[in-house]
């Protein structure tokens, strides 16, 4: 097969690979038919059957010419309709008698791709085309005097064009046949092949037992590079010496003891130059000699073998670092497993790595000069590690390291520190760029950590993850206690679901007073959770529901439960707000804003069908999701106002603040975090909420504080000009029945009753 020049080399691969003609092994298993005493029908069966398995979807049949040279006769086709065979037995050949019986008569190939419109098949098509069968290609066999005996066929069920792969198969089988044929009319092997022996498309050579080489073909000469001037003698004990030495003393036995063999070999040929081939042995004698002769069926496999190579290494390695991959990775840690199965006194270590900040420097320099980054990393790691120290990439920007010995924590420790060490040095990406990376750890143990490979990638990415909470650049082995605390997030995570399901969270509400009168006119849904009798705090459950992706069904039901209520204020004639948290996890993507959105649209569709007071209702968010500046988040946040819902960004000035995104998002209320006011004497303190309460007032925004608890805080925020005050200083969370009464009687004019606390 010649290699199109506009294949790439990958596209090229798997043409070697494929089996596009009948191997060795299978042209052995013919030769070894042949000179026993198989029948004729047996072999062309087998032939049949050898072509069919390479050419899927194929049926195959094979015709004998009559001793007259007249007719076509049936011969062999086992999977072609019996009835089909029966009428085509006996056609008299000619040049368009359909495909067989034009190729016996012109004594050339047929192709015929389309039966219904071929004018050979004019006369026939009826007959073929009520079986679905609607493609033949038909080759003739040939007997050593060049005289045809008969016809080798392809039927398809299917319009069909041969490939250069199917040409080369029908030529070989049309061969075969040929010898079947022609050994059945002769009694002398010898004979059979002579004039065949010169056309076989494989390398075949026919030696004495001492190695004389008595007959060779030319394709022979061209797999060993040599010529028969150079070659007299087949010494296959010094050809294929580079095979391994189990292989050589099974062929020489095999042969010594007058028995076939097969198998690949390594060998070295003319050039010196090293290949592999895939070697038949066959043990004959000739009539009247006593002598066992050796017929030799060498196909070079090199190209396939080195096609077979590269997608092997492929599956194995990463492209980019030629570090093992994920699945290699795990294969191996698998291996040692098994081994260590033998020896319970040893044991191995487990080191996962992740880089802090790769996702800044893809994002800032680009894809490419990540990569770069990633292939250094790669390098650097690989200068610390010992000679059976296994090195993989799992992921972008995620290493897995392989300790195969058992070693003490203090040696772990120090191998994965001088790792932080230079890969923390300055990477020099161009002379435009010149950055700086680190990378946490986490480390664990077979077998002190666990029992398989599941448990040690858990244990491992435990301590990882351990290491990314505690601030990062650090590295942590597994112990009992992160087993411990997963095992309660897991618990948590099961109960959380439970939960949902069974509706057992409630919400108590907060309410916020004005500024200036001291009245409620709003107050903030929190969410509470009863669990085996004993309540869990939010701080607790929710980064677990945002982590398992429950917060968004959460989330949904306490936004229900906070709309049906303030529809209760509203038959009540209560004219108070409604404000609801909104985790940033239903922020994080485009499908989860346009969810959260259609979530507040359907649920006030469901409690007021004649339009929900959505002017009413203000939905908290935190300021670092105003962070990531997406234009997409400024039209959610857009189509949420649009209602009429109210944005209030939640503990105003307890994140990374930037002053442009007041101006940039469509933003109503900020919520001043309770930090602010801790200290009403530190006048730095005072300064900054004064800044941040004149700021707001510049861009139109109203001002919420928080946390007001003492009546130093309160006098220190009134004199702030802000709107509305929250804190225990005026009310703790109340139950619903606890909220109404306290409503009931502001809405008589009874003022709050604060109390200290």
């Amino acid at each position: 097969m010649k290699l199109n020049v506009h294949m790439t080399k990958n596209e090229y691969l798997p043409s070697l690979v494929k089996a596009s003609s009948i191997s060795a092994n299978r042209y052995a298993s013919i030769l070894n038919l042949l000179q026993g005493e198989s029948s004729l029908t047996s072999i062309l069966n087998v032939i049949i059957r050898l072509v069919e398995e390479v050419n899927i979807g194929c049926k195959a049949s094979i015709l004998l010419l009559s001793t007259d040279k007249k007719r076509l006769k049936k011969g062999v086709s086992p999977n072609l309709y019996e009835s089909y065979i029966n009428a085509i037995d006996g056609v008299e050949i000619g040049p368009k008698v359909g495909s067989c019986g034009a190729a016996a008569y012109l004594k050339k190939r047929v192709i015929v791709e389309d039966i219904a419109t071929h004018e050979n098949w004019a006369l026939y098509c009826d007959l073929p085309l009520s079986f679905g069968l609607k493609s033949c290609w038909s080759e003739p066999i040939f007997g050593a005097d060049g005289e045809v005996l008969g016809t080798f066929a392809m039927y398809y069920d299917a319009i069909k064009s041969p490939s250069a792969d199917d040409l080369e198969l029908i030529t070989e089988a049309a061969l075969l046949a040929s010898l079947a044929i022609e050994r059945d009319r002769s009694l002398q092997f010898h004979h059979l092949c002579a004039g065949i022996f010169k056309t076989m498309p494989l390398a075949l050579l026919v030696t004495d037992s001492k190695g004389t080489v008595l007959e060779a073909n030319r394709p022979f000469f061209e797999v060993m590079r040599t010529s028969k001037t150079q070659l007299s003698t087949f010494k296959p004990h010094l050809i294929f010496a580079q095979s391994p030495k189990a292989q050589l003393t099974d062929l020489f036995e095999s042969i010594n003891n007058g028995k076939a063999w097969q198998g690949e070999l390594v060998g070295f040929r003319g050039d010196n130059d090293i290949f592999y081939a895939e070697v038949s042995v066959a043990i004959f004698k000739q009539t009247d000699n006593t002598e066992y002769l050796h017929s030799w069926i060498v196909s070079d496999i090199t190209d396939k073998k080195t096609a077979a190579e590269i997608i092997h290494h492929q599956a194995k390695f990463d492209p980019l670092t030629q570090l093992a991959n994920r699945s290699y990775i795990f294969e191996i840690i698998e291996q040692q497993i098994q081994l260590l199965a033998t020896k319970p006194e040893s044991g191995f270590s487990f080191i996962l790595m992740d880089l802090d900040n790769f996702k800044q420097i893809n994002d800032s320099l680009g894809h490419k000069l990540g990569d770069e980054v990633i292939v250094q990393v790669a390098a650097r790691i690989k200068s610390c590690l010992g000679e059976y120290d296994i090195l993989g990439r799992i992921g972008g920007d995620e290493f897995a390291l392989i300790v195969p010995d058992e070693v003490c924590t203090e040696v772990l420790s120090t191998l994965t520190q001088q790792l932080k060490t230079v890969v923390a040095q300055e990477y020099s990406l161009d002379s435009h760029h010149r950055i700086f990376t680190r990378f946490s750890a986490g480390i664990a143990r077979f077998p002190q950590d666990a029992a398989s490979l599941e448990q040690l990638l858990n244990c491992a990415d435990q301590a990882l993850y351990c290491a990314k909470e505690c601030g990062r650049n650090q590295f942590y082995f597994f112990n009992e206690q992160m087993q411990s605390e997963a095992e309660k997030v897991a618990e948590l995570c099961n109960a959380l679901q439970f939960a949902i399901e069974n509706r057992e969270f409630e919400l108590h509400y907060q309410p916020l007073v004005c500024a200036k009168t001291h009245r409620i006119l709003n107050v903030e849904a929190l969410v509470r959770w009863r669990h085996q009798g004993k309540l869990i705090m939010p701080d607790e459950f929710i980064p677990v529901a945002e982590a398992s992706g429950l917060i968004i069904e959460l989330g949904r039901r306490v936004r229900l439960e906070a709309m049906k209520t303030l529809l209760d204020f509203h038959a009540l004639g209560i004219d108070v707000s409604m404000s609801v948290n909104v985790s940033t996890f239903e922020f994080w993507s485009h499908d989860l804003q346009s969810c959260l959105i259609s979530s507040i649209i359907n649920s006030g569709n469901e409690l007021k069908p004649d339009g929900f007071p959505y002017h009413k209702l203000t939905l908290e968010i935190t300021e670092s999701l105003l962070m990531k500046e997406q234009v997409h988040l400024v039209n959610s946040l857009n189509k949420l106002r649009e209602l009429g819902i109210q944005i209030a960004i939640d503990d105003f000035g307890t994140g990374y603040s930037s002053l442009s995104y007041l101006k940039e998002f469509p933003v109503d209320t900020i919520k001043i975090d309770k930090s602010f006011i801790r200290d009403v004497q530190d006048q730095k303190q005072a300064a900054l909420l004064t800044a941040i309460v004149a700021l707001s007032r510049a861009l139109n925004l109203k001002v919420t504080v928080e946390g007001i608890e003492t009546c130093l805080q309160l006098a220190f925020v009134s004199e702030k000009n802000v709107d509305f005050i929250q804190g225990y200083f005026f009310h703790r969370p109340l139950e619903k029945d606890a909220l109404f009464e306290v409503l009931t009687a502001n809405l008589k004019g009874e003022s709050s009753n604060p109390s200290m606390l």
